[in-house]
């Protein structure tokens, strides 16, 4: 079974946040929130792998739920 990698593995990942970032402004929420789901979807198409996949989805989950600090 493949894991998920969740030490840092991406180069330059300031500039990616802020390309993020600039692909998010001038759009309402909504739309921010559809990009989001697009982008999800296109990059879980990249991965492929089922099993990291949902290693992924347990761990965006359990994030969610911790209360921020």
């Amino acid at each position: 079974m493949s894991q998920l990698i969740t030490t840092p593995n991406m180069a330059d990942a300031d500039g990616f946040y802020a390309a993020l970032l600039a692909t998010h402004r001038g759009l309402s929420e909504a739309e921010s929130h559809a990009l989001n789901a697009r982008l999800l979807l296109v990059l879980a198409n990249h991965v492929g792998d089922r099993a990291v996949l949902d290693q992924a989805m347990a761990l965006a989950r359990d994030g969610a739920a911790q209360p921020a600090g």
